[in-house]
């Protein structure tokens, strides 16, 4: 999915300082997608509190939309740089093409990975026959000797597995093994830094003790709640209302997560702490001003003003439409949003 703000904020994200070990929460901000029919996203990550999980960098919550009042997801062809983009969906479905040639579909139970390494381009349609839209955009960061990488797409199927009273769907990396998983457990796509994605559901009243990788720093994305979060050292569980995100520091073996009088579904983030600094705008991350600027003339000359289609962002074969120019730089240099 494409940021499509009119006027994105530049951020230079260096590691981000330990707290203490409770639970942190997150609020989200409220972002248009598109025009006067925007479909709204609630945006965790960046944030000024918090700008990386692990080498998860960017997180877009979405429904449920009713496709008829919100007109659905229309994405037109945008580039990226130094990162891989995530597709998670509970409910619809999203037509996927990119300039490496790929047409895919993503549905729920399925995750859709796009890497752009050195640069990419792709569009997002949702299709005639989605009713109801609802998922989540996830980005992950490239660390630096892989950024550059050839851009490529993968697609993988999920399948449930029960731990307690929760159903668990792992669509990156793998969950933390204590002998009551299985291999459905860990995901097949690939990635270029430890990490772990995933879905977990709870009827209401129910509860779950989910095994963590004390490697990992992790967060929870709330998308039906209220969640109670309990992490073994806090002593006492913390309501994470819907749509909120929850950060937990590494060290945890394990974290609790219950139900109270309504179901609770929830994303599971988690990585190894992002130890590299990175400049991130519109749909580009470098490490430098100059980067980014580069990225953004690229795209402006190769693909809207069609001098190479053979550039670096390639061509969205099949997307009927015009691409997504870039919007203005800012007119100082990119600098951290303090």
């Amino acid at each position: 999915m494409s940021n499509l703000e009119r006027d994105p904020v530049e951020l230079l994200c260096p590691p981000d300082e330990t707290t203490g070990p409770g639970v942190a929460v997150y609020e989200y901000r409220e972002v248009p997608l598109g025009g006067p029919r925007a479909m709204p996203v609630r945006r965790t990550l960046p944030q000024r509190g918090r700008t990386t999980i692990g080498a998860w960098c960017f997180a877009d919550h979405y429904g449920p939309d009713d496709v008829a009042e919100t007109g659905g997801m229309v994405v037109p062809p945008h580039p990226h740089t130094g990162l891989q983009t995530v597709s998670w969906l509970f409910e619809g479905e999203i037509e996927h093409r990119d300039s490496t040639g790929s047409h895919e579909l993503v549905r729920p139970g399925g995750v859709n990975l796009m890497t752009a390494g050195r640069g990419i381009s792709h569009s997002e349609v949702s299709t005639s026959g989605t009713t109801r839209l609802h998922g989540v955009q996830l980005w992950v960061a490239l660390p630096d000797d892989a950024r550059s990488v050839a851009p490529f797409f993968e697609h993988a199927d999920t399948t449930p597995f029960r731990i307690g009273d929760a159903t668990v769907r792992v669509f990156v990396g793998e969950l933390a093994g204590d002998g009551e998983t299985t291999d459905a457990a860990t995901g097949s796509i690939t990635v270029f830094s430890p990490l772990l994605g995933a879905q977990v559901d709870l009827p209401a009243g129910g509860s779950v003790d989910l095994p963590l990788d004390p490697a990992f720093e992790h967060g929870i994305l709330v998308d039906s709640g209220p969640a109670f979060v309990e992490a073994p050292e806090s002593g006492s569980a913390t309501e994470v209302p819907w749509a909120q995100l929850a950060h937990l520091e590494r060290g945890h073996e394990r974290v609790r997560v219950r139900a109270d009088a309504d179901p609770v579904r929830i994303v599971l983030l988690g990585g190894v702490p992002f130890e590299e600094e990175l400049v991130m705008w519109w749909n580009f991350i470098g490490r430098t001003h100059d980067e980014v600027v580069e990225f953004r003339r690229r795209w402006q000359s190769d693909v809207i003003a069609r001098n190479d289609p053979d550039g670096p962002f390639g061509i969205v074969a099949g997307y009927d439409g015009d691409p997504l120019p870039a919007p203005d730089l800012p007119t100082v240099r990119l600098k951290p949003r303090r």
